[in-house]
């Protein structure tokens, strides 16, 4: 197996060879001092590095049943939308690294997610463990949307913004900086198909977000339409690090997908076109952030929601719940927190050993 540091220049290497001039060399800086600042850090930054290992770690996830799945799974990405009907749906928000594995990783990944955040009076690594399955369960047996407009109202008021900072939304992205050099005609289309007939000029703006993303380019479209600003961002896909490593024959980018499975209710606005995906930005869609609100990402609730919403993600298959009900049954109920324990450990030894190597 190749080294941390190996596998990080070997990446960067391929994410070159990928974007060519439009890779953003800074966000990668960025990006290497992050990853030395906590192993919860490290892991989001380093999806392709979890696809190498993995299976190495948790053998026995091999012949785990497969589904499309989210594949980059950890606690910090599920955010809000707005749905085609104008309702608040919660759910998985970031589907850059969706492809077809064993459903089983996705789970492990959240719940090693979770050991690496919680604090000493955080939960137990068993009760992740419980809890991701126990939603998990439940999500297979009856999937469907996680609406706010009715239900989950303590998730709700966790989420909707105050007048400051839905303030202070607008105007970070109304004073954002031109980039050095124009945008890629490819995302300026983009931005200008996305946005309503009828939006005021806009100029597109480089915008450096995300963690596993660093260094693909991203591009964020500010503009005037019928009396207040609307947004739109365009950002770089390139192929699941999963399919790289284990289905090379199927690079195919897989994010609009799953985001708009059976029994998701979507966001109308989030549309993959070729190798560019692009959003709507609103303080409507937003995430709750481990350091601002640990307890509640790491509540018994938000855990067993989180299992829940990885199950709708799955049963876009349909056919697959029988097979994943059955596996489930017969790996019994320790299985999950020994694997995200064993996942956690190495990934703790491996942020560690970048953090020296300087």
């Amino acid at each position: 197996m190749t080294t941390i540091s190996q596998s990080v220049r070997n990446f960067e290497a391929w994410l070159a060879g990928e974007l060519g001039d439009d890779l953003v060399k800074d966000d990668l800086r960025e990006k290497h001092e992050k990853m030395r600042s906590d192993d919860f850090v490290f892991l989001r930054a380093t999806y392709w590095r979890w696809c190498e290992i993995i299976l190495d770690i948790c053998p026995e996830l091999t012949g785990a049943p497969q589904v499309l799945a989210i594949g980059d799974t950890h606690l910090e990405n599920f955010g809000t939308w707005r749905d085609v009907e104008g309702r608040l749906v919660w759910g998985v928000n970031d589907f850059d690294d969706a492809a077809v594995m064993p459903y089983a990783l996705d789970l492990v990944r959240l719940a090693a997610s979770a050991v690496l955040a919680r604090s000493g009076d955080g939960p137990s690594v068993r009760m992740i463990g419980e809890l991701i399955l126990s939603g998990y369960r439940r999500g297979l047996e009856n999937p469907l949307p996680v609406i706010l407009e009715r239900d989950h109202k303590w998730l709700r008021k966790a989420l909707l913004l105050p007048n400051s900072e839905r303030r202070e939304f607008w105007e970070k992205y109304e004073m954002l900086q031109p980039g050095k050099k124009p945008a890629p005609p490819a995302y300026v289309k983009a931005l200008a198909d996305a946005l309503p007939l009828g939006s005021g000029p806009f100029l597109a703006k480089p915008r450096s977000g995300g963690t596993g993303s660093l260094g693909r380019p991203r591009f964020v479209a500010y503009a005037e339409w019928q009396g207040g600003p609307v947004l739109r961002e365009a950002k770089a896909l390139v192929p699941s690090a999963w399919s790289l490593r284990h289905n090379p024959q199927d690079v195919a980018i897989h994010a609009s997908e799953i985001a708009n499975g059976r029994a998701r209710s979507a966001d109308p606005h989030y549309r993959a076109s070729g190798r560019i995906l692009v959003r709507r930005l609103s303080p409507n869609s937003c995430k709750v952030e481990i350091d601002r609100h640990p307890e509640i990402l790491l509540s018994p609730t938000m855990l067993e929601l989180m299992g829940f919403e990885i199950a709708n993600c799955h049963s876009g298959d349909a056919a697959a719940a029988a097979a994943i009900l059955k596996d489930l049954a017969a790996r019994g109920n320790e299985w999950l927190h020994e694997a995200a324990r064993a996942a956690a450990s190495s990934i703790s030894t491996e942020q560690k050993a970048y953090s020296r190597a300087g």
